[in-house]
């Protein structure tokens, strides 16, 4: 397991989720997700989200292991998203006197969640407010459309601990040793992408703070070289590319668009490009190919014509591209069809809604197999693209 230590008074109580095969019934994790979720032990206790329903006892246990027989007085609503809000009924059920502290939006959505019959004590904070504890001070920072409207952060000021509620997440249970980067990247543009902007607000107030750890709530405790993590998030919140590289992104229906991308790949090799990605979007993980024409600055599209348009994997593929505010890269196109071809014209279509997105003007379209002709003009576009 990742190392999970914060202190002796700010301890993690979450559990990992091997079985789950899906996160939000659409994005493979092959390795699980964690669910995060700290107390902070003072002379008030401040629970600091819950879980998802799916690991209730084993969090309500790691919880009462820590309370040694103390009772909480707080439980901080950062995102009501059931992966995190999920355990508050059974939280209330056990622990009836604990406030609940959240802004305002949480608390217009609480109802939505939850049959909240009861009367429970609630504590609305703002912007910049603080709540003590003793020795520990928690202040709060609204975060609004990170991913959620109703999002804030917390910032524990004795520790400098920035709770960064989806910030800085990962697919991947901690259990499983694995490079931070590719899977905080595949969830960050498949969870977050869509909301650069806010991301980009977050970090502009999060600048202002002496932080020295973050604890998200998914994925590793982050306290080691943060600058990496930041700058991480700094490029991928701007839209900028993080690597210099093509992918090929291709939807075949007998294999020989299929033929055509590997030949591409394979030229743009030949003729010096430093990084080529192929990914068939027919059969490799949706999430993964966003993340990388998130991650390279050019990108091939190939494609075969079907029902007077493109093949359906690529038109979901450049619809969640376009979903995810893609911007900012160059675009080369490939076409194959045997009496129309369309499936240009409609990736062209798709692809000029998208904000200083460059479709290269020359497009390759093939007639049903590969020829030689076709190869000298994938050759030439290689050329114009190599050149961008």
């Amino acid at each position: 397991m990742k190392d999970t230590v914060i202190s002796e008074t700010i301890q993690y109580i979450g559990v990992d989720d091997k079985t789950l095969d899906l996160f939000e019934g659409q994005y493979v994790i092959p390795n699980g997700i964690s669910y995060n979720s700290y107390v902070i032990l003072d002379e008030k206790i401040a629970v600091m989200d819950t879980v998802d329903k799916r690991g209730v006892k084993e969090w309500l246990s790691n919880l009462e292991d820590r309370l040694a027989g103390r009772k909480p007085d707080y439980v901080i609503i950062s995102h009501m998203e059931p992966d995190h809000a999920g355990s508050l009924a059974a939280l209330l059920d056990v622990y009836p006197q604990i406030q609940i502290v959240g802004n305002a939006k949480t608390f217009s959505m609480l109802p939505q969640f939850f049959d909240m019959k009861a009367e429970y004590e609630t504590v609305v904070v703002k912007e910049g407010d603080t709540l003590p504890l003793g020795s520990h001070t928690l202040q709060f920072f609204m975060a609004p459309m990170v991913h959620w409207p109703e999002v804030m952060v917390s910032y524990e000021q004795q520790e400098k601990i920035l709770f960064s509620a989806d910030g800085f997440g990962k697919f991947g249970a901690l259990d499983t040793e694995e490079d931070w980067t590719c899977e905080a990247r595949r969830y960050y543009f498949n969870i977050c992408g869509k909301y650069g902007a806010p991301v980009q607000a977050l970090l502009k107030k999060a600048a202002t703070l002496d932080i020295q750890m973050i604890c998200p709530l998914h994925g590793p405790i982050l306290k080691e070289n943060l600058a990496y993590y930041i700058d991480k998030y700094q490029i991928w919140s701007s839209y900028e590319p993080e690597d210099k590289g093509i992918l090929v992104a291709y939807a075949s229906i007998h294999g020989n668009t299929a033929a055509a991308a590997v030949k591409f790949a394979e030229i743009l090799k030949e003729k010096g490009a430093s990084k080529v990605v192929l990914t068939d979007l027919t059969r490799d993980d949706m999430a993964e190919a966003v993340e990388d024409a998130f991650r390279y600055d050019r990108m091939v599209l190939a494609a075969a014509s079907y029902d007077g348009g493109v093949f359906p994997c690529m038109e979901a593929f450049l619809h969640h591209l376009k979903s995810k505010n893609y911007c900012n890269r160059t675009v080369a196109l490939v076409e194959n069809g045997s009496w129309a071809p369309s499936a240009g014209r409609t990736m062209k279509t798709i692809l000029e809604a998208m904000k200083n997105v460059q479709v290269v003007e020359e497009m390759v379209t093939i007639k049903s197999a590969m020829k030689e002709d076709d190869r000298k003009e994938m050759e030439h576009l290689a050329e114009i693209l190599l050149e961008k």
